[in-house]
């Protein structure tokens, strides 16, 4: 039996998709640099948001200890920290390549306001799920080798979120419906505000710092099944793993409902990336994430613009200068 041809045109880089805004190229339905950066984005997310939590909560550290009697700073500081830990994730070459939703219910709020299409969403999330499980295994593995990050991990469940016990699980279902809501509309009306571009990485930190001492204490404020599924998996619990799916993804169907709807007043997203890095929804190059991808009739510049700057870099010793210095002071072309 003769089997058929498979051919595999998705594993080529084509430079007239716009894999985050609008439909994919018929023959490019998989954008495996997209899914392998965002993973990588949210393993630092994980690895980064985990330690400072443990480390500001677990009995025995130094910063737990000044914080028992403040137990409202301390809550307000662990929102803070995970928050940065989004932003700093955002700021890596792979953050920067793939957008960094970094949870599954941003990823599904710009999927139903179709700004990614559900194949790439569906990318998009398993990696954020890989993601998250690696980032906790070296915040477990860490733990084999420093017997005392052992002990303060295990003490506070490596980071999970976990519903209060004094009060109905109704309650911690509500809050993450409630607060994953309104993260996704802080999220789409700043990415809607070109001229808040700047504040829009922080905005995590600032969003949790505020929250946390007010909704944290019902459900963790954890608003992303990615984020909770790592620590859950190894602290043995998984019990009430199902609010932090049902809470955040009705939270985000929600939100998305009010924005069409124009509750919030007009907001009008043009892509699918939290923070406009210049690429304009095209896969940028890891040679130079801050290149602006241009319209298509100026493709063979930007080829030359990487040549150039693979060619500097050589001459510098991989990394002297910048990369405006390799375009050699011309202006990269831009469809702004």
């Amino acid at each position: 039996m003769k089997l058929p041809h498979i051919h595999w045109p998705h594993f080529h880089i084509h430079f007239h998709d716009r894999p985050l805004s609008g439909e994919p190229h018929p023959d490019r339905p998989f954008h495996w640099r997209l899914y392998g950066c965002e993973a990588i984005a949210t393993a630092v997310l994980m690895m980064v948001g985990l330690v400072g939590v443990i480390l500001l909560t677990a009995p025995g550290t130094w910063p737990a200890h000044v914080l028992t009697t403040h137990p409202h700073i301390q809550t307000a500081l662990c929102g803070l920290c995970f928050g940065l830990a989004g932003t700093l994730a955002a700021m890596t070459p792979f953050g920067k390549v793939s957008g960094a939703h970094l949870n599954p219910s941003v990823t599904l709020a710009f999927m139903l306001s179709k700004k990614i299409v559900w194949i790439d969403a569906l990318g998009y999330a398993i990696a954020q799920i890989v993601g998250a499980l690696g980032g906790t295994v070296v915040v477990y593995a860490l733990g084999l080798l420093f017997a005392p990050w052992r002990l303060f991990a295990s003490e506070v469940h490596y980071g999970a979120t976990i519903p209060a016990d004094s009060i109905s699980v109704w309650y911690a279902l509500g809050s993450e419906v409630l607060v994953t809501g309104l993260l996704i509309v802080t999220l789409y009306w700043l990415a809607a505000h070109p001229r808040y571009k700047a504040i829009t990485p922080w905005i995590g930190g600032i969003f949790f710092l505020v929250m946390n001492p007010i909704t944290a204490w019902l459900s963790g404020n954890s608003v992303n099944f990615a984020r909770s599924l790592g620590p859950a998996l190894f602290a043995g619990d998984l019990s009430s793993l199902w609010i932090y799916l049902v809470g955040p993804f009705v939270g985000s169907s929600l939100a998305v409902l009010a924005i069409r709807y124009d509750i919030f007043g007009k907001i009008h997203l043009l892509e699918a990336r939290l923070v406009n890095f210049g690429h304009h929804g095209r896969v940028p190059h890891f040679e130079d994430p801050h290149f602006k991808h241009a319209a298509p009739e100026h493709y063979e510049e930007y080829r030359d613009h990487l040549e150039r700057l693979k060619a500097f870099k050589a001459r510098n010793g991989n990394g002297a200068g910048t990369p405006a210095e390799a375009a050699g002071g011309v202006a990269s072309p831009s469809t702004e």
